[in-house]
């Protein structure tokens, strides 16, 4: 337990001895170094319980607080704000505790599954993706860093409509092309005949409108839409030609998307495919058709009727017995249940797609289900650009690699603008532009609240100053400086040194972390551990500029502030491990 933490349960008991009620937990706060007192004890909701004014209510509270707490010095009563000065011993023995419990976690006995990427094949990775790769992996390091025990998987969009759409042009415009012969990633190569399809679809429609013919007619009578919704139906029959263009043109995106996913620093515990699982999805259908939980209308199709939960009907199998989203979707989750131990199963999906969970998991609760109230849906907004959404149909998305590729360009050119990377050798510099550029892109998709969509500027992400990953990259790479100048050496926290404003600031910072891990954990949300270890690199800096390490006569003195220094380092390398960020020694 933290000093905040103990502090609020002292006082929560001295209320109850005082005043005879049970269980109120008032509000601490940490003071910043120019408020009287180290901690704040909030009384207002006394206030009225007791229909005392604040002023009396703070002085019977510090008073009893000094006299029943030995590590409580003294308090000054303002104003419904009870200011107490903390004994320095507590928090030698809290850096202490923070010190050599650093990274230790009690292990929950629970397993969670964390779903991110999930893409299709018939394109490669954009802006949009990157943005839930990061999430979802942020979420899973978090979750283990809490205690629990983490499978993380992906679920791959690789058979349907959109699939055959790239297939079908291929066959129709490819000659033949490989990504060998193009020279070109497979992911991208065959996202070009995705767009390629959608142009020709666009002409088709628009010659048949002029034709006579209304435009909705006209896009179900395309002959490249007919074309591919019979190779889907072929596909499914399973169709020797069409199986194998099929698995070929998916091995080249699938190499695609490991480069990717290899540069971008995300990994995966198991993968499914869809291929795999939608026929398990009808066979839960036909059961739910069964039992009365679905229908079946007149020509054929299967729908489950959700009026009754303030919902709508929706589609769940195709007249032509084909399976939709939905199909697949209750498929996979049966089978992740059936296959792990989990206890929950987070879903990181944009939130265009809160409505499609909704009924997802109250179809399952319907079904019978009884880990359908286990499920959760990560949702998080939309990454826009200054010019605004992107279109894959179109060609208009910010690729994935483009932007890991800019990112890293980007950072060498205003570390040599800079002139921080001098003394370092070509191998450092190149490791160096790396993580700066991918930190830098990783943090700023980061530090917003998973909830909100964001607007991503990539020059504005990669700034040395203020809340950026290169910002607290470099402060990790200067303590690491001072650490190999000091030659400093591990040892026992000393007991004989009396620690100043900055210092209990920085200690207090420093053991919050795991509190912080574990909201971040409950809120699944990597935004509280950005802006946690930004504010940590804002209190160190402060300590670093106001209190002098090195040249210093008093050997405490100096061994005190290069261990605070040294947990500074490990938790800032360490939250950063939380959001896939890594560190370089020397920037």
């Amino acid at each position: 337990m933290n000093i905040k933490d103990s502090i609020q349960q002292k006082v929560s008991d001295i209320i109850n001895n005082l005043y005879q009620i049970k269980d109120l937990k008032l509000e601490v706060q940490q003071n910043k170094t120019d408020f009287d007192g180290d901690f704040t004890v909030v009384v207002f909701p006394l206030v009225k319980l007791l229909k005392k004014s604040p002023d009396v209510i703070g002085m019977e509270l510090g008073s009893e607080l000094t006299n029943e707490v030995e590590y409580v010095e003294s308090f000054i009563a303002v104003k419904g704000f009870l200011n107490l000065k903390i004994n320095n011993s507590l928090f030698l023995d809290n850096f202490e505790n923070t010190y050599q419990e650093f990274g230790k976690v009690d292990p929950k006995n629970q397993t969670v599954m964390v779903e991110y990427s999930s893409p299709n094949t018939n394109k490669p990775l954009h802006l949009g993706h990157i943005r839930n790769n990061l999430l979802g992996f942020s979420v899973a390091q978090i979750l283990e860093a809490d205690g629990y025990d983490v499978i993380k998987t992906q679920i791959i969009n690789d058979r349907g409509v959109h699939i055959c759409k790239s297939m079908w042009a291929w066959e129709q415009f490819g000659n033949g092309v490989t990504p060998e012969s193009e020279n070109l990633k497979g992911d991208k190569l065959v996202g070009n005949f995705y767009v390629e399809f959608d142009k020709n679809y666009k002409a088709e429609v628009a010659t048949l409108v002029s034709e006579g013919m209304d435009e909705e007619t006209a896009k179900k009578q395309a002959p490249s839409m007919l074309a591919v919704q019979k190779m889907l139906l072929d596909w499914e029959k399973g169709n020797p030609d069409v199986r194998a263009l099929w698995s070929k043109m998916n091995a080249w995106v699938y190499s695609g998307f490991n480069q990717t996913y290899q540069r971008l620093g995300v990994e995966f515990d198991q993968v499914q495919y869809e291929s795999n699982t939608y026929i398990l999805g009808k066979d839960i259908i036909q059961e739910g058709l069964k039992k009365g939980v679905l229908f079946q209308k007149e020509d054929g199709s299967v729908w489950a009727d959700l009026t009754d939960e303030g919902l709508d009907q929706k589609l769940l199998l195709r007249s032509d017995g084909t399976s939709v989203y939905m199909t697949q979707d209750l498929g996979t989750a049966v089978e992740r249940f059936k296959d792990n131990d989990i206890q929950k199963l987070i879903y990181t999906v944009g939130n265009e797609q809160d409505y499609h969970f909704q009924v997802l998991f109250l179809i399952l609760k319907k079904l019978g289900y009884e880990w359908a109230d286990q499920l959760y849906h990560l949702s998080y907004g939309m990454v826009e650009l200054p010019n605004g959404k992107m279109k894959s149909r179109e060609g208009t998305v910010v690729d994935a690699d483009d932007l890991m590729q800019e990112m890293y360009q980007t950072a060498k050119d205003k570390s040599q603008e800079l002139g921080k990377l001098e003394h370092l050798t070509e191998e450092e510099k190149e490791i160096s532009y790396e993580k700066v550029g991918i930190g830098a892109l990783k943090y700023f998709m980061l530090k917003v609240d998973p909830k909100k969509k964001m607007l991503f500027n990539p020059e504005e992400s990669i700034d040395f100053n203020g809340n950026t990953g290169p910002f607290i990259q470099y402060t990790y790479a200067r303590i690491q400086s001072l650490l190999n100048k000091a030659n400093f050496v591990d040892s026992a926290i000393t007991k004989d040194y009396a620690i100043n404003d900055n210092e209990k600031e920085l200690v207090m910072t420093l053991s919050n972390f795991k509190e912080v891990i574990a909201r971040a954990a409950e809120q699944l949300s990597p935004a509280l551990v950005a802006n946690y270890v930004y504010e940590l690199v804002k209190v160190y800096n402060s300590f670093y500029q106001n209190n002098p390490i090195l040249n210093q006569e008093d050997q405490n003195t100096i061994q005190f502030r290069l261990q605070v220094s040294n947990l500074t380092a490990k938790t800032i390398k360490k939250a950063l491990a939380l959001m896939g960020i890594g560190v370089v020694n020397r920037m």
